[in-house]
């Protein structure tokens, strides 16, 4: 039983009952100029980032009011000290990079980084599960995470999008959509192209409304800024963020 052309039927049926059409840009115009500022996570993720650069970097966030920083667990409690009382969230990312260590070791970081003071956490799928087909390790891990953080921090399963092929892309997203994530977060470290429209429709496409999408990887202006979160991404994972926030002010 195929249940994504199940469910891709029904909401088509629905969608020809009630006379509606298919949208190719969800959020095309609805979030340009200084609104984009508030859909940006300021990332802080570089092997060679001192406690003096997280500190700076935080002051930056605070000072345009983004979404989020993202940082190693290493300094997750710094960022939170930096801070305190802003509107901006302390992110970090664990099983950094790809994920391959044990579900064990992944919960233990985990329950750290949110004691830290973490309330938003990308979390690296188990590749090696997932290419081994054994898709069912990798989201009972993820089933078991998001049952750890709730209440406590969002979750964010990280989409390593370019060593899966089509069909594993499918049936990743598919598996992710089910276990209760609040983000998909398509990660391009190894894709070596960068952000991209597309890859961003095809997550929208299987996720629906209900995971919300991040994106990295090079994103340096505006424009791409905007056209990325017009077409269904909820938050930008970048470095350019003083950039993009000073040329959004004279937008």
């Amino acid at each position: 039983m195929d249940i994504e052309a199940i469910r891709k039927e029904v909401e088509r049926q629905v969608m020809a009952y009630f006379h509606m059409e298919a949208t190719p840009a969800p959020y095309a115009g609805l979030v340009t100029g200084m609104d984009v500022v508030s859909h940006l996570e300021h990332s802080l993720l570089n092997p060679d980032t001192t406690e003096t650069k997280i500190r700076t970097e935080c002051a930056v966030a605070r000072k345009y009011s983004v979404a989020a920083v993202c940082v190693a667990p290493y300094y997750v409690s710094v960022a939170r000290e930096e801070l305190l009382g802003s509107p901006v969230a302390v992110g970090t990312a664990i099983g950094f990079p790809h994920g391959c260590m044990s579900q064990a070791a992944k919960l233990a970081e985990l329950r750290e980084c949110m004691a830290n003071g973490a309330t938003e956490i990308d979390v690296a799928l188990n590749v090696l599960a997932i290419k081994s087909g054994r898709l069912d390790v990798a989201q009972r891990e993820l089933e078991e995470i998001v049952r750890m953080a709730a209440g406590k921090a969002k979750i964010k399963a990280v989409f390593e999008h370019s060593i899966y092929t089509p069909e594993e892309k499918r049936a990743v997203l598919t598996m992710i959509r089910s276990t209760g994530v609040e983000f998909v977060k398509i990660q391009n470290m190894l894709s070596g192209h960068g952000a991209r429209v597309e890859d961003v429709k095809l997550a929208h496409e299987i996720l629906g409304r209900n995971v919300a999408i991040k994106i990295d990887g090079g994103i340096k202006t505006l424009a791409q800024a905007e056209q990325l979160l017009a077409v269904g991404a909820s938050r930008l994972g970048l470095t350019a963020t003083a950039k993009i926030a000073e040329e959004a002010r004279k937008a």
